[in-house]
């Protein structure tokens, strides 16, 4: 959740601002002064709301519009066929979440809510408050780039842009779509292109960091599972778990959830080094089913269990042992059963298996030249307890996070700018859908429906329709966040 302490600061800050913004409003000395300065600069404020308009950017606006009419005509022709393919796309897209967001409200499977492309967004409850910046900084970005994109498709059309406010006189419905559409448009073309940029990333920073020997540990959460004298530091570069390797963070990720879903694997002892003392102990039953044989809650030790080998005319049986960890598994093969074992040694071996309880697994991590750091416990713990990246520094240099940063940024640039695209093609009251539908309408019912008012009642219903099906997506998605 937010910290309490980040939402009072917030408070106290805006209450400050409304304050001083009253008190200067209703002082006969420095009214008229003040206001002035609010207007030179183009501010406004209101309870938990500034705005400011300026001037600076029309030029650059102007001049962005006579740049190669025709390629320009070509581009936002491109935007219009986009914004109505988008507009239908929207609907769907949101009728598929809400049918899935029904399904996650009457089970419990997480998968469910993981399937989904949009979600509601909630600082401190699915968004991390230390990414924050990330957010806000790519949804500012989002939204200029969507007014940029009308700015320019409004002044190529002979439309006056005053101050970032449009006003749309009378135009053709062809017109009106392109101007329109060229915000969800340039937020597409916005997301392709970060999109982009993190697919190149790699070859971008090719020349300082280097990609493919591991999975570089930017971040240990203190007191988890990988901290501690012998866990991950920062900097450590992990190339493998168990025998599955690891060369970046999909690899990390895809070797847990191998892990996890199958059974633990054991490791090649030779026979001659298993000491008689370590089976002394009294296996028992853990409240799960499993057996345990280690009772003396040491941090060193764990219940591995065998296949005793026999004589010929014995028959063999499973014997529990509490063996030191470390020196069982350091410098081992791992195996499923003893003839792995024989197949790579000439001495006599056997498989030992950690016994643990279920879904709990014993694996070893190995980040060169350290020695391994051993995890036992749920997968997933050791998942959330570190960061990795994919890029390794070249030169000590260059810090570890400018390509975290770079990766981080991208990803919400795509997030946030794929769902202004996807949102503003709604046909919903207030949102740019209302208008491309108007339009859309206007260009392609005129003929049909010859009565204005009856064009005006169809698109009424249907922005009736849009608004109560983003009304209902955004009230149960944030129940479903908020809820849980």
């Amino acid at each position: 959740m937010i910290p309490v302490s980040l939402l009072v600061c917030v408070m106290a800050a805006w209450c400050a601002v409304y304050l001083a913004d009253t008190l200067l409003r209703s002082s006969a000395t420095h009214r008229i002064s003040y206001e002035s300065w609010l207007a030179s600069r183009g501010l406004m404020l209101s309870p938990f709301h500034v705005r400011w308009q300026t001037t600076m950017f029309n030029r650059l606006f102007a001049y962005c519009a006579r740049i190669n009419p025709h390629a320009l005509y070509l581009w936002f022709n491109s935007g219009l066929v986009f914004g109505i393919i988008a507009m239908l796309g929207s609907v769907v897209l949101l009728i598929k979440t809400l049918q899935q967001t029904l399904a996650q409200m009457t089970t419990d499977n997480p998968r469910i809510g993981g399937q989904q492309a949009l979600q509601v967004v909630v600082p401190g409850v699915n968004l991390p408050t230390s990414q924050l910046a990330y957010f806000f900084i790519a949804l500012l970005l989002s939204g200029v780039i969507h007014e940029l994109g009308h700015a320019v498709a409004a002044l190529r059309e002979q439309v006056r842009v005053n101050e970032f406010s449009m006003f749309v006189f009378v135009l053709y419905p062809g017109q009106q779509l392109r101007i329109f559409c060229a915000g969800v448009w340039h937020n597409f073309v916005l997301c392709i292109a970060a999109l982009a940029f993190l697919f190149l990333l790699p070859v971008f920073l090719f020349p300082m960091y280097s990609t493919g020997a591991g999975a570089l540990v930017t971040e240990v959460v203190q007191g988890s599972a990988a901290d501690g004298p012998r866990g991950l530091s920062v900097g450590d570069i992990v190339t493998k778990l168990e025998d599955c390797p690891v060369r970046g963070v999909e690899d990390w990720s895809s070797c847990l959830s191998h892990l996890s879903h199958t059974p633990q694997t054991g490791y090649c002892v030779a026979v001659a080094s298993l000491q008689p003392s370590w089976a002394h102990g009294r296996p028992f039953k853990r409240l799960d089913g499993t057996i345990d044989c280690c009772s003396n809650n040491s941090l060193t030790d764990l219940c591995f269990s065998y296949i005793k080998p026999q004589g010929k005319n014995s028959q063999e049986r499973e014997v529990y042992a509490c063996m030191p960890v470390r020196k069982i598994v350091t410098g081992t093969r791992v195996c499923r059963t003893d003839d792995d074992c024989a197949a790579h040694s000439h001495a006599s071996s056997v498989c030992v298996t950690p016994s643990l309880e279920n879904q709990t697994r014993f694996i070893r991590v190995t980040h060169p030249p350290n020695t391994h750091m051993l995890f036992v416990g749920y997968p997933p713990h050791l998942q959330y307890a570190v960061s990795l990246t994919n890029f390794v520094p070249r030169f000590g240099f260059l810090h570890l996070d400018l390509p975290v940063f770079l990766e981080t940024f991208c990803k919400y640039v795509v997030s946030l700018s794929g769902a202004l695209a996807v949102v503003n093609s709604v046909p919903c009251f207030a949102l740019d859908g209302q208008w491309m539908l108007n339009a859309l309408l206007e260009a392609t019912l005129v003929t049909v429906v010859t009565d204005r008012q009856k064009r005006e009642l169809i698109g009424f219903f249907l922005l009736l329709a849009g608004s109560t099906l983003l009304a209902a997506n955004v009230a149960l998605g944030l129940w479903m966040v908020t809820a849980r």
